[in-house]
């Protein structure tokens, strides 16, 4: 201990004699305690820090611009979540969209009105033809070295090649969609004795893809809404990984009574068997179950109210929708153990609920009685 309290310099010779076993003994029990506490999930956001650039205006290479020491003058400084557009308005480099006419005056904004531009090709002379490069640096601790970890993107627009310390991880092939949420594993690629560089070279929607579209009144940005769009973090776990975590649930006829289903997907990411426990607690509802995965295995891994009383509530706070009462919300967390540490984990709110949908004897959906009109 680098601090003594002052009482200890008060001791007599036998306490003196008797502090030292003490101490040792306490300082073991607090080290295994902490090492015990380590939390099971670790989330470094990439929020800042980021630069962007056309690929018109750099030749370089994917290797060459996620490597150490690459020159990034000219870039544009940027944070993510963002789109092209968004940060050059942000920057400073095109006037502010909301204004006046503002939005017209920006590059590649001499598409037809007469189409929507999710349904044309971006102009031969906009800036936003060529893909766009997102670059940054970031380091990780060195207690992660042992660890697995992954890189997450909630979302991107539309394709992307992804590279990390001069590696490609990722093309657009595969890397493709608005609305898809993308993880890697990058354990083997990851530095922890100096500064990562990731890199990720972004390509608008072409001509039909499904992206993010708008209306006449509320006009598409020239860019198509290019860039990564959601967060952007690294996570670790241990030998199993926790996923997709999620609760449905059925209500009885009266609303007084909901059963629950909890579920989440587990991921080996190992080379060996792995035995563990997922757990899961709502709000006082405790409820376990062992599973073992083989090298490599993913499963699916649920608790049932048949299988598990306690998943059917009495009295539940019902998520109501707007108007018809209070948007009630629960709170789940997930873990899952391995040799009696912590592996993974996660969190989500969500509402007793139940939406259902049905069709007139002819087979048609019912009249719609609140529709716009």
């Amino acid at each position: 201990m680098r601090h003594k309290h002052p009482n200890i310099l008060r001791l007599n010779h036998l306490q003196e004699r008797v502090v030292p076993i003490l101490l040792v003994s306490f300082l073991f029990i607090t080290l295994q305690s902490l090492a015990q506490e380590q939390p099971a999930h670790t989330k470094l956001p990439l929020h800042r820090g980021w630069e962007i650039q056309s690929s018109c205006e750099v030749k370089a290479e994917g290797r060459e611009i996620s490597s150490a020491g690459f020159s990034t003058k000219g870039w544009h400084r940027a944070e993510a979540p963002t789109t092209v557009v968004a940060a050059l308005v942000a920057d400073k480099t095109y006037p502010d969209p909301y204004f006046g006419m503002s939005l017209k005056s920006f590059p590649g904004m001499d598409y037809s009105p007469m189409e929507f531009f999710a349904n044309q090709e971006i102009p031969q002379d906009s800036p936003f033809r060529c893909s766009w490069w997102y670059r940054t640096e970031f380091n990780v601790p060195a207690a992660q070295q042992d660890k697995a970890t992954y890189l997450h993107f909630d979302a991107l627009n539309y394709r992307a090649n992804v590279w990390l310390n001069g590696q490609k991880i990722a093309n657009a092939h595969d890397v493709a969609g608005t609305f898809r949420i993308f993880e890697f594993d990058i354990s083997k690629q990851l530095l922890t004795d100096k500064p990562n560089v990731l890199a990720v070279e972004v390509f608008a929607p072409d001509k039909g893809d499904l992206g993010i579209t708008w209306v006449d009144w509320n006009p598409t940005p020239p860019d198509k809404d290019m860039g990564l769009w959601k967060d952007v973090y690294i996570t670790t776990s241990g030998d199993i990984a926790l996923r997709a975590p999620f609760v449905s649930s059925r209500l009885g006829s009266d609303y007084t009574t909901a059963a629950l289903t909890v579920s989440a997907d587990l991921r080996n990411d190992s080379d060996h068997v792995v035995s563990g426990i997922l757990k899961a607690d709502i709000e006082g509802i405790h409820v376990t179950q062992p599973v073992e995965l083989g090298p490599a295995e993913s499963k699916t891994v649920t608790f049932t109210p048949e299988q598990y009383p306690q998943l059917k509530l009495d009295r539940p706070r019902l998520w109501w929708p707007y108007q018809m009462g209070a948007p009630e919300m629960y709170t789940a967390k997930l873990s899952v153990e391995t040799g009696g540490r912590a592996s993974d984990s996660a969190e989500i709110h969500f509402g007793v609920r139940e939406v259902t949908s049905e069709l007139t004897p002819q087979g048609h959906p019912p009249p719609c009685t609140t529709c716009m009109r």
